[in-house]
Parts: structure tokens; C-alpha cells; sequence
């Protein structure tokens, strides 16, 4: 019997991720998602929450004020906010969370390629919604083996939509996958029917496409890092829409007048065929990657190629001993985080989507590290090296060490060389002058650390600080923060009533951030 499901393009798609919802979580499939599978999204729920719970304690705005929101809406049946129990709108938890665990853009990553079905459409997506699934948890008294398997189901649709329809292509944001799918996953835990389901999904499709606008601009806004959550919480209300008898339109992927057949012009067909996993160890989580800190995605092959070259060059941690550094790059990588304007940025969001400033960050954390890395592995220099919060905030942005670093950095698109690796891997070139005129190259970089490929990396070690670093931001000096990262390291585990609690901790408040 196979492991998958395949949703042909001549079919009512919607009708059918409806109907393969409802029967993933009812076990109907047989056996299930791998143990292996079900760890992986494990640790991708405990990486957003902690990234979350940090976002909050240092008082970002679009999650500090989404969350305050949260809280005027009161609903004894609904969900909580992270940081306590109180009930609100499970749409409004959902936005406040959602936006929470996307703020410092430093949790999971999908690049939707898949070449052994030929699906390589290499759209982006982020492991931005969780939230949706607790709430829906919350709100039914659904344990935490059921929250888990939901999780391994919303993020197998989006990340199997991202690897047959590139959003990117239409400038539409990449958020309308997870919202097609937090939609299916949230009815389908609310009990809703195949055709609720398809209800809510049409509904969304129809009323609710996000542009890229939110990413474009010279310093970007609140909207960037919020954009996941705005479209679940319209995603969440389609879906309680449905659930109540709204119709919305049916057929979506196939319906002539919708985004799909707009941009992609068929006879009549969806524009793809959908192939979804419901058993065993092929689950699009398993080619998701983690973020070894806070970065845009893109420029996790140049911090791999800058560390390899500090790991076999310790000298080049000593101050002023790097004179240029040439980083090479793919589309989309060097016409995202190479904009000129980025050169130059002023904001949070603007500093984590410029490949010139990360890189000069982690170099002149290296100098101040100096004596302490000098016979540091790659895995010690991720951990020591990582790029936190902190590294972002104004006094950072404006570091007169790490302008003149950007000062030496050139940044070059790599060539149909290097964009016909991508998105398979994140190739990318390093190659730093030395005050003495010598040339290190760190070759091509394909699998940095916390990429689903990369085979040498120490991922739980370097996990293990990552998880430490925003926790010990996010509870309060002398909390616990192991016993909140062994808290949400045990989710598959958890009873009904631990679910309601899951969000039950304290949140530390260190004003002064931005």
C-alpha cells in the first residue's frame, strides 16, 4: 500500500485536502508519520515558541500589540495567548501567537523542491503556524499526540504546495500556502465535513491573497513579519465560517476566475497534481531546515562559509586582519538580501534581510570572541558565533566595527552556476583577503548547518544553545528555562489539560530593545 495520497489536477483539490485531513487525523491512513518525523516537528514546535516567547519578552511591536488585542477579545470556549491561560478569540490568539513565533524570522524553513515527484516550484515557507493547532487543541480538549500528528499534517500541505505553485513567481506572498493549510487543519480538528473544509479554503482563496508589497521597500515594516499571522487569522475565520454553514466557493484550484488558473492558464485543470504523504518517513517536514540563529534564510551558506574559513583560519578572528570578503550567491538570495538599499539598513527588518550586515555581525562577533574561538570546530563557532536578538536592535544596526566590516564586503550574483543548485541546496562562495594579501576560499557552500541535507553538523547541540539563548531571554531572570524547553520537548506527550496549559509561564518584560 502507498504512503501517499496524490490529489490529481482533474479533481476538486480542496474537496480532497478536506477529505485527507479528516482522515489523517482519524489514523484512517494505517501506521502514520515515522517516529523520526514526529521528533523533527517536535523540535520545529519548540524552535518557534521559544523564538516567540523571546519576541515577546523583548517587547517587538506588531507581537506586543497583537497580543494586547488578543485580550480584549474574551471567549470562555476560546484559546490562550503565550504567556498565560486567559481565553480569547481563537482567531486573535492565532494572529498574537503566530505573529510572536515569526518576529525575529529566525524559525524553520521550507524551500518546496522535491525532485523525486518532479515537484520543484521552490517556493519559501516558515514554520509559522503552530498556533493554529493549539488553539484548535484548546478549544476541543484534543491531547498532545493529536496536536503533534496535526502539526506533521498542516505543515505536509503547505510544504507540498510550496513545491508545485511558486507564489513568488505572481508576487504573491508565500503566507497563502500555510493559510490554505492551517484552514483544512483547523476545521478538520473542529470536526468539519470534506465539504466545510472546502468552503473554508475557497473562501480564503477567493477574498484574503496577500501581495508581496509587505516585503518590498527600502526599510521594511511590522507587515513583513506579521503577514503569516494575518492571513491565518482570515484563514481561521473562513473556517469558522464554514463550520457554521457559510458557502464559500467550491473548487477553488480549478475555479477559472481564481489566483491558480489566473496565472497558470489551463483547459480547465488545476494547475498541479498534489502528492501528500500520510505514513512513514517521507513528510515535507523532513525537508524543512533550521535557522542556527537569527538570519534571513539565504544567507545561510555564506555564515557556513565564513565559519568554515574562522574554523581552519583562527587569525582571521584577530581585528583587522580581513580586508575584503567576496560573497557569490543565487537568485533569489542576491536580488533579496542584495538590494542595494540594504546596504544601508535602519530597521530590525531591514538588518535581517541584508546579507552584507549578517555577515559583517557574525565577523565582528568573531574579533570580540578572539581568544576564545581560536581552536573552535564549526559546531563551537555556530554556538558561539550565533546571531541573536540582540544583534538586530539599534545600538547593533548602527556598530561603527560593523559598518566598516559591511565597508569590505562585496556581494555578487554567482551566475547560472550557482542558480541551477538552487533550491536543492543554498549554494553559495566565500572568499576573504587577508591584511597580508592572502586569498581564502571557502569553496562552494551547499548544505550549511541546519539545512535538511547537511549530514556534519551537530544540529541538537547547536539547537540546544539556540533554545537556550531564546529562552533565557524570554522568562524571567531565575526562571527556569530548561524546565519550559523539556516542557515543549514533551508535547507528544501531553494530556488534554497540559495542552490548555502549554502557554502557562510567565513571559520576562526587558523594555529598551528597540
Amino acid at each position: 500500500m502507498s504512503n501517499q495520497v496524490t490529489l490529481a489536477r482533474n479533481t476538486n483539490q480542496a474537496l480532497g485536502i478536506g477529505q485527507f485531513a479528516i482522515d489523517f487525523l482519524a489514523g484512517s491512513f494505517g501506521p502514520g508519520p515515522s517516529e523520526a518525523v514526529l521528533e523533527r516537528n517536535q523540535l520545529f514546535h519548540t524552535d518557534a515558541v521559544l523564538c516567540g516567547v523571546s519576541a515577546l519578552a523583548l517587547r517587538t511591536n506588531a507581537p506586543t500589540l497583537l497580543r494586547t488585542e488578543a485580550l480584549e477579545y474574551p471567549d470562555p470556549h476560546g484559546a490562550a495567548v503565550i504567556g498565560g491561560t486567559a481565553k480569547v478569540k481563537a482567531e486573535k490568539a492565532i494572529v498574537a501567537n503566530s505573529s510572536a513565533v515569526r518576529e525575529w524570522d529566525s524559525n524553520g524553513t521550507n524551500f518546496g523542491y522535491n525532485p523525486g515527484l518532479g515537484h520543484t516550484a521552490g517556493e519559501f515557507g516558515h514554520n509559522d503556524f503552530y498556533p493554529v493547532v493549539i488553539a484548535a487543541c484548546q478549544q476541543r480538549g484534543l491531547d498532545g499526540a493529536t496536536a503533534l500528528r496535526a502539526m506533521v499534517l498542516l505543515d505536509e500541505i503547505r510544504g507540498r504546495l510550496a513545491e508545485v505553485f511558486s507564489l513568488k513567481t505572481y508576487k504573491i506572498d508565500h503566507v497563502v500556502h500555510g493559510a490554505i493549510a492551517s484552514a483544512a487543519v483547523y476545521a478538520a480538528l473542529l470536526g468539519g465535513s470534506a465539504e466545510q473544509i472546502e468552503s473554508a479554503i475557497g473562501m480564503f482563496v477567493a477574498h484574503y491573497i496577500p501581495w508581496r508589497a509587505i516585503r518590498a521597500g527600502k526599510q521594511l515594516s511590522d507587515s513583513k513579519g506579521a503577514s503569516a499571522a494575518i492571513s491565518t487569522e482570515a484563514a481561521v475565520l473562513c473556517a469558522k465560517r464554514a463550520l457554521a454553514g457559510f458557502v464559500g466557493p467550491k473548487d477553488i484550484f480549478r475555479n477559472p476566475e481564481s489566483m491558480f488558473r489566473q496565472f497558470v492558464k489551463t483547459s480547465g485543470d488545476s494547475p498541479f497534481d498534489l502528492v501528500l504523504s500520510h505514513s512513514g518517513d517521507d513528510f515535507a517536514v523532513m525537508g524543512m531546515h533550521f535557522k542556527l540563529g537569527l538570519y534571513e534564510h539565504q544567507s545561510a551558506g555564506a555564515l557556513q562559509g565564513c565559519i568554515d574559513l574562522l574554523a581552519a583560519n583562527p587569525e582571521l578572528a584577530e581585528p583587522g586582519r580581513i580586508a575584503r570578503v567576496l560573497i557569490r550567491a543565487y537568485e533569489p538570495a542576491f536580488g533579496i538580501i542584495g538590494d542595494p538599499a540594504k546596504r544601508d539598513p535602519h530597521t530590525r527588518q531591514s538588518a535581517d534581510h541584508s546579507m552584507v550586515y549578517i555577515v559583517a555581525t557574525l565577523l565582528r562577533k568573531a574579533t570580540e570572541a578572539n581568544d576564545s574561538i581560536k581552536a573552535a570546530g564549526s559546531d563551537e563557532l555556530w554556538q558561539t558565533l550565533m546571531l541573536s536578538p540582540y544583534d538586530y536592535g539599534q545600538e547593533a544596526i548602527q556598530n561603527p566595527a560593523t559598518r566598516a566590516i559591511m565597508a569590505r564586503i562585496e556581494f555578487e550574483h554567482g551566475g547560472p552556476e550557482y542558480d541551477a543548485r538552487y533550491p536543492d541546496g543554498i549554494p553559495t562562495s566565500v572568499v576573504i583577503t587577508t591584511d597580508d594579501g592572502r586569498t581564502l576560499d571557502s569553496g562552494l557552500v551547499m548544505y550549511p548547518g541546519g539545512h535538511a541535507r547537511n549530514t556534519t553538523a551537530d544540529l541538537k547541540a547547536i539547537l540546544g544553545k539556540k533554545f537556550a539563548m531564546h529562552g533565557s531571554l524570554g522568562v524571567p531572570d531565575g526562571g527556569d528555562v530548561h524546565a519550559l524547553i523539556e516542557r515543549l520537548g514533551s508535547l507528544g506527550t501531553m494530556s488534554a489539560d497540559q495542552i490548555a496549559a502549554i502557554y502557562d509561564f510567565e513571559v520576562a518584560s526587558r523594555p529598551g530593545y528597540e
